[in-house]
């Protein structure tokens, strides 16, 4: 049996290295021993050229809701600016894109997808790229990069954006219209319909998280990104986007420069946060302080064929792969804990193997009990900062935690090989996305001996 899992792995890594013009049956690649660990026995060289690639990914700055530098700015002006810098800072002509996907929740389905045509115009697409959204809820962003992913690697086409935007100023969350009485019948169904809070107290209740522990999360989230903000981390990550500020008082319009994310509390601290009372449950422990901040914000995520980005010399980020899974909707905040340990499992890895997690943090329930449960190093977990610190702009998110975790992962270099994305998912459901630092970027360093066998992973012990 423990043979077979060892037979088992080997292909999945093999699989990944075989370029895709190669059938399964190929005898191009075979299994033999190695002396070393997984990630010596798996690295991407660059003649792959049918690879899936990430080349650029930006965000623009995250703000409050109703009170931040964006109240004011409309979703279509959200998104055009880091649609516009893939193209500017590439030097990628806008013609070439073969499709956009954008990440999106809250607003009305027709009126988003008009919008973001219309932002796509605004950042210089000429009118043969076409333009689609999607949602999946708080996994949209990603998701678009999923779904550009998979066109490209079917051959739909070579160069696709993935992106995400969200204006939780001018889309609330709330339910329109009647629900279906069918679902008093069906536990599951109704439990689809629970305020996002209430979920968040059922792991609480559930999982035993504490609100010390909750507070502390909080806490540390709010401590790591104003070190990131005030080292000049995020820089490389955020475009500045150009709009207005209106005074509610006097209707007068200012222009202003958005250059940094607002909702940062540097001075957080547990003690202040514990005289907050519950918001969603009377005697809860989910409060305002260790939620996610409601948000805006827009961010964009740039993919090709390998072979395409070389022949253009553009920087190879990363590789990616994605899956999504299903959980009770009363617990959805659990999503990560599922969805991590497939997608890492997918890409023929183990959870030791990852060097680097961005995991949305929707509540600070979740987020400690998913780290806890997956047994996380917490200097590989959000290294700076995360939702609750930075704001969840819904369909946004993906693409933002995209764009953080992949420039992390560049400035950290050689030694930091591989990275996770995931999110918990409303209704239910948790997302992840599994990136691999290319070979062509610079030499990787990182596997890890094996004393006493021979055998290509560890499971064989």
């Amino acid at each position: 049996m423990e043979m077979e899992k060892v037979i088992l792995r080997q292909q999945v890594l093999l699989d990944h290295l075989r370029p895709a013009r190669f059938s399964k049956a190929s005898k191009d690649l075979v299994a033999s021993v190695c002396a070393a660990g997984d990630s010596a026995a798996y690295e991407r060289v660059a003649e792959f050229g049918d690879d899936v690639v990430i080349v650029a990914a930006y965000r623009t700055p995250i703000c409050k809701a109703k009170r931040g530098g964006f109240k004011d700015t409309l979703a279509d002006d959200l998104l055009a600016p880091v649609l516009k810098a893939l193209i500017d800072k590439t030097g990628l002509s806008p013609v070439e894109v073969g499709d956009i996907v954008v990440g999106t929740v809250l607003a009305p389905g027709s009126q988003r997808a008009s919008e973001c045509r219309m932002a796509a115009f605004y950042a210089g697409f000429p009118e043969t790229v076409p333009v689609r959204t999607v949602n999946r809820q708080c996994s949209s962003g990603l998701q678009a990069v999923a779904d550009v992913a998979a066109a490209i690697k079917a051959g739909f086409y070579d160069i696709g954006i993935g992106a995400g935007v969200e204006s939780m100023t001018a889309n609330p969350m709330a339910w329109e219209g009647s629900v279906n009485s069918k679902v008093e019948f069906f536990r599951k169904a109704q439990d689809c319909l629970l305020p996002m809070g209430i979920t968040s107290e059922n792991v609480a209740e559930r999982y035993g998280v504490s609100r010390q522990d909750q507070d502390q999360a909080a806490v540390e989230s709010h401590k790591r990104a104003a070190a990131a903000t005030a080292t000049g981390k995020f820089k490389d990550e955020i475009i500045p986007v150009e709009t207005k500020v209106v005074d509610p008082k006097t209707g007068d319009e200012k222009p202003v420069t958005i250059s940094i994310d607002d909702g940062i509390r540097p001075n957080a601290s547990v003690s202040d946060l514990g005289k907050l009372r519950p918001a969603f449950k009377k005697g809860g422990t989910t409060t305002a302080g260790n939620s996610s901040q409601v948000s805006d914000g827009a961010g964009a995520v740039l993919l090709m064929k390998r072979a395409v980005a070389m022949q253009k010399g553009l920087p190879i980020l990363g590789v990616f792969s994605f899956t999504a899974v299903g959980v009770d909707p009363a617990v959805m905040g659990v999503g990560p804990a599922v969805a991590i340990p497939a997608a890492v499992k997918a890409a023929g890895l183990e959870i030791d193997d990852i060097d680097l997690f961005e995991i949305n943090e929707a509540f600070a329930s979740q987020f400690t009990y998913c780290s806890q449960k997956l047994e996380l190093d917490p200097e590989k977990v959000n290294v700076n900062g995360g939702a609750l610190a930075l704001g969840h702009p819904l369909g946004a998110t993906g693409a933002r935690c995209v764009a953080t975790l992949l420039h992390e992962m560049k400035r950290r270099g050689k030694d930091c090989r591989f990275g996770v994305v995931s999110m918990c998912i409303g209704t239910g459901m948790g997302a992840a996305a599994v990136f691999e630092r290319s070979g062509a970027v610079d030499q990787l360093c990182n596997a890890r001996p094996i004393k006493d066998h021979t055998s290509l992973s560890k499971d064989a012990q």
